[in-house]
C-alpha cells in the first residue's frame, strides 16, 4: 500500500448495473484495489407499446406546463432526456430542471439539459431543500422515474401543495448469474468491501447469497466481510 494506491491488496465488489460499473470500477483499480464486477440490477426501458410508456410520453409533450422537472437518477436522465429531444428540439422556457446526484446532473448536461444538484447529499431529502422546490402549491412538478422506488420525493412536495406526475421510463430487474461464477467471483476469495447503491440490489445480493444447494452458507461468508458501502450516484 502506498499513498498513491491506498486500496492496494483490496478486492471490492462493484455492483451496479453492467453499463454504469465501468467508471467506478476503473477508479478503484487507479487506487489499486481489484475490482469484482457483480451486477446486482438490470435496467431495462419500457417498451413503447406499454401502457406506462404511453403515460410518460403525455407527460413530456405538457412539459411546458409544468413548474419544475426532476430526474431521480443518471438512467433516468439518460432515458429522459432521449424521450425529451424526441419532442422538444428546443427546451421549454420557465421549467426548473433539478436531478438527484452529480452523476445525474452530469448525464443530463452531457445531454444539453442544465440540471440543479444539490452538493449537500445525493438523495430525495437533499433536493428537497432545493429553493425551486419550497413554494409550490398548486405547481404541476414531473418526476422522472423507473417503475418503483421511493415515494418520499412525491409525498413531500404533495404535502407542499404541488400536483405531482410521475413519468415511469424504465424497469430494474435482478439478474441471476450462474452459481459457478458467483462462487468463483466472490466466495473463492475474500473480498475486502462491498458497494452498494440501493436497496433493491441488497436485497438481490441477500437473495442470491441465501439460495441454492451449494450457496447455502453464502450469505454467512458475504457477512465475514468487513467493509460493506452506500455507493452513491
Amino acid at each position: 500500500m502506498t499513498a498513491e494506491r491506498p486500496l492496494a491488496g483490496q478486492r471490492v465488489l462493484v455492483t451496479r448495473p453492467r453499463h454504469q460499473a465501468a467508471d467506478q470500477a476503473e477508479e478503484l483499480r487507479r487506487l489499486g484495489a481489484e475490482p469484482v464486477l457483480l451486477p446486482l440490477l438490470e435496467i431495462e426501458p419500457i417498451p413503447q407499446d406499454d401502457p406506462a410508456f404511453a403515460a410518460a410520453r403525455r407527460c413530456v409533450l405538457d412539459l411546458d406546463l409544468y413548474h419544475a422537472v426532476i430526474f431521480v437518477s443518471a438512467n433516468a436522465a439518460r432515458f429522459g432526456a432521449e424521450l425529451i429531444d424526441d419532442y422538444w428540439p428546443q427546451l421549454p422556457v420557465g421549467v426548473h430542471w433539478l436531478a438527484i446526484g452529480a452523476k445525474t446532473a452530469a448525464t443530463l448536461d452531457a445531454h444539453g439539459i442544465r440540471a440543479y444538484h444539490s452538493t449537500e447529499g445525493y438523495d430525495s431529502e437533499a433536493l428537497l431543500r432545493a429553493e425551486p422546490l419550497q413554494q409550490v402549491a398548486d405547481k404541476r412538478i414531473l418526476i422522472l422515474r423507473g417503475d418503483s422506488g421511493r415515494d418520499t420525493l412525491a409525498s413531500e412536495l404533495r404535502s407542499r401543495g404541488a400536483r405531482v406526475d410521475y413519468a415511469s421510463l424504465y424497469r430494474r430487474g435482478a439478474p441471476t448469474p450462474d452459481p459457478a461464477h458467483l462462487e468463483s467471483t466472490i466466495y473463492a476469495r475474500a473480498l475486502s468491501a462491498i458497494l452498494i447503491t440501493s436497496g433493491e440490489s441488497l436485497t438481490n445480493l441477500v437473495r442470491l447469497a441465501t439460495t441454492g444447494t451449494t450457496l447455502n452458507t453464502g450469505l454467512a461468508r458475504l457477512q465475514q466481510c468487513p467493509w460493506w458501502y452506500r455507493a452513491g450516484a
